[in-house]
């Protein structure tokens, strides 16, 4: 069962753009997740462990994770998408000590969101 409400996503040709919305109150290691079809899921985005925005090499550049805290929703924007960024993604959040999870810019993110599926084609 989903712990994280998200929203956004959808289909997008070669060099355009898409947000992702999650509700979240916390400020730290809380971030986006994405996971292809037989590969373990990949951090791409967070606010990592000191608060700081960090982003996986692959997204450098094009991706945007930001937070409004007046409304406790965490975006993550989307440009120059290509088709190597088709995934499911996941808003994410560390929360308790449970184990297993993914680990990514000093946090293990262990609560999800329900998935949106982001498809970009060519």
């Amino acid at each position: 069962q989903s712990q994280l409400v998200q929203s956004g996503g959808g289909s997008v040709q070669a060099g355009g753009s898409l947000r992702l919305s999650c509700a979240v109150s916390q400020n730290n290691c809380i971030g986006w997740v994405r996971q292809t079809p037989g590969k373990d899921r990949e951090g791409v985005a967070a606010f990592g462990f000191d608060f700081r925005p960090r982003y996986a090499d692959s997204v450098k550049g094009r991706f945007t994770v930001t937070k409004d805290n007046a409304n406790n929703t965490l975006y993550l924007q989307m440009n120059s998408l290509n088709p190597e960024d088709t995934a499911t993604y996941y808003c994410a959040a560390e929360r308790g000590n449970s184990p297993g999870g993914t680990l990514f810019q000093g946090c293990r993110f262990n609560t999800w969101g329900q998935g949106t599926r982001v498809t970009v084609s060519s």
